[in-house]
């Protein structure tokens, strides 16, 4: 969409926004289409020729989520049902002869059960007083259309991030650009790919600002304690930095940190994995390589974003680290064995780790971008160099013990790395190190190593868990059997020797508990 961008939401729930030609009047149908359910009445308003059609039928091909669905005009008929997931009665009351025949045509089951859309809705005032949307459609003063929406608060929060996207991306130049959405991950962000009237390919990413939890420790939410991203700008100020270094990161087009909008360069489809889900060595080697490039150069975490607004990257510090690694015994054992972790079995758990980071306190530090993984990688065969790996997933980047980023590559989560492979990258890294620095301290890196990965699996366990108990979703369980097989090789290390008897008389290895409902 093009021209004025829709208005902030005053406290009346009244948004306005300039259509432009019937394109424009489609998007807006689409943009609302998702954040519709079972409930919602809109009532859709203005004069013959205004639009309504236009922006019935987009509406309800976008709830149905079929570009050709067939939408005939229920002038005659007066409501016109759609099986779609959610169900859509559409009403025209232009011919209604009284208000009571509403109850005739089925409006109250319609409501109850589905979505309702209303055109004339002025022909029935009770719909008026019922709807939660009102879209009234008219002529604009500079030609085209204006929308103005009234909605009450409830609904009014559910469709103003998505005005506001409409508006950023008039902003950014690409209001006619055509949407669809992009599988996302577990995070909060969601994300929809974007095809410009030029025909480029673009992302855009809804980060909304982080909801902080309640205090944990210290009077802090857990949020601050791990220093998780709050808004968009780490990811922005770190896209820009790693590219400023010659690796490859989503060039950033545009973004609006306080609405948490990010429109980027799309880097392509093929990732990291071959057609039955194993890992490419070349492809993880090359991921290896750019990060031991990374690695090997200074870096200073006071960053700048592309508009000149300074960002200092936060430390991966012992509060941080435990925060994290405190997830097993917060969700992870109690789900596995039912039953809490006593406070003896507690300080005994973070008393081994703190002297686990104290020995990281002399490891190497540097840019750790913290989610380096098969889903945040792509590669792009045309690209030479550093250039033929991708990465896409640094929100949380922190500045810690450079190992982080290789440890969390060779013990990928959602794909078996096996073990020759994990030496092999191990010693990609390592010798791309040493042909920048004969120096590099091959032992000290290798305890690190097996120390950030260890912590980096022990949090995993706990968040899968989590994942099932908090949020309802069972499907990251799959993957514990893999994340048991990484610990049971990284415990080998002589500086984990204390933390593999812990885990050992927790049971921390043995199979897991069925989930529970």
């Amino acid at each position: 969409m093009s021209g004025a961008p829709p208005e902030p939401a005053p406290p009346t729930g009244l948004f306005t926004l300039d259509l432009p030609d019937e394109g424009a009047t489609q998007r807006l149908a689409a943009a609302l289409a998702p954040h519709l359910g079972p409930g919602d009445i809109l009532a859709l308003s203005g004069p013959l020729g205004a639009g309504k059609t236009t922006f019935a039928r987009a509406l309800l091909r976008a709830v149905a989520g079929d570009p050709e669905l067939e939408v005939p005009s229920p002038t005659y008929t007066l409501v016109q049902i759609y099986p779609t997931r959610p169900r859509v009665t559409h009403f025209d009351l232009y011919r209604i002869g009284d208000p009571g025949e509403l109850e005739e045509l089925g409006f109250e089951e319609a409501a109850e059960t589905g979505i309702v859309l209303a055109e004339w809705p002025e022909q029935a005032p009770d719909i008026l007083r019922l709807a939660n949307l009102h879209l009234t459609l008219e002529d604009a003063p500079g030609g085209g259309r204006r929308a103005a929406i009234r909605a009450l608060p409830e609904a009014a929060r559910r469709i103003e991030r998505q005005l506001a996207m409409l508006a950023f991306l008039a902003r950014a130049g690409h209001a006619d650009a055509i949407r669809a959405p992009f599988p996302g991950d577990a995070s909060a962000r969601t994300y929809d790919t974007l095809t410009t009237a030029g025909g480029e390919n673009l992302i855009l990413m809804d980060s909304p600002p982080l909801v902080l939890g309640p205090p944990v420790k210290n009077g802090l939410p857990y949020a601050r304690i791990a220093h998780t991203a709050e808004n968009v700008t780490p990811f922005v100020a770190v896209a820009h930095a790693l590219r400023a270094r010659g690796l490859a990161a989503p060039r950033i087009d545009a973004f609006d940190l306080d609405r948490g909008f990010v429109l980027m360069e799309d880097l392509g489809r093929d990732g990291v994995l071959d057609a039955t889900g194993r890992p490419i060595p070349e492809r993880y080697e090359a991921a290896a390589e750019a990060l031991a490039h990374l690695h090997a150069t200074p870096f200073d975490r006071r960053l700048s974003l592309p508009d000149g607004t300074a960002y200092e990257v936060p430390p991966f510090d012992h509060g941080a680290m435990a925060i994290e690694a405190s997830l097993l015994p917060d969700w992870y054992m109690p789900h596995g064995r039912g039953a809490p972790v006593s406070q003896a079995e507690r300080a005994d758990f973070e008393r081994i780790w703190e002297a686990l980071f104290t020995t990281l306190d002399a490891a190497e530090t540097h840019l750790v971008q913290r989610d380096v993984q098969s889903p945040n990688l792509v590669w792009r065969a045309e690209r030479t160099g550093l250039e033929r790996i991708a990465f896409l997933d640094f929100q949380d980047a922190m500045v810690g013990p450079a190992a982080y980023d290789i440890a969390a590559l060779a013990h990928d989560p959602r794909v078996t790395v096996e073990p020759a492979l994990e030496r092999h990258l191990f010693a990609a890294y390592v010798k791309a190190r040493q042909a920048a620095d004969p120096a590099f301290d091959t032992a000290a890196f290798e305890t690190a190593y097996a120390i950030m990965a260890t912590q980096r699996l022990t949090k995993i366990l706990g968040i899968f868990v989590r994942l099932l108990e908090r949020d309802g979703k069972p499907q990251y369980l799959r993957h514990i059997p893999r994340i048991k097989d990484y610990l049971t090789r990284t415990l080998t290390h002589p500086a984990l020797r204390d933390l593999a008897r812990l885990y050992d008389s927790w049971g921390v290895l043995a199979e897991p508990a069925p989930p529970r409902p």
